[in-house]
């Protein structure tokens, strides 16, 4: 055996010692464009906005 075979059959270091981590592939990403993400968010402000100026705080 040569040493280039050797190595490609042996495991590596960090494989041999239960140090990989595993990703489970998974397709379902949510993909949501820039501006609806700012859109989102200035919805969002103007609701709290409203709705502070509506309720009254209660001390």
């Amino acid at each position: 055996m040569s040493r280039k075979s050797r190595r490609s059959q042996s495991p590596s270091v960090a494989s041999a010692a239960g140090l990989v981590r595993f990703f489970e592939e998974a397709d379902l990403k949510i993909a949501l464009k820039p501006h609806l993400i700012i859109l989102l968010g200035a919805v969002f402000v103007t609701i709290v906005i409203i709705l502070s100026k509506m309720l009254p705080p209660s001390f």
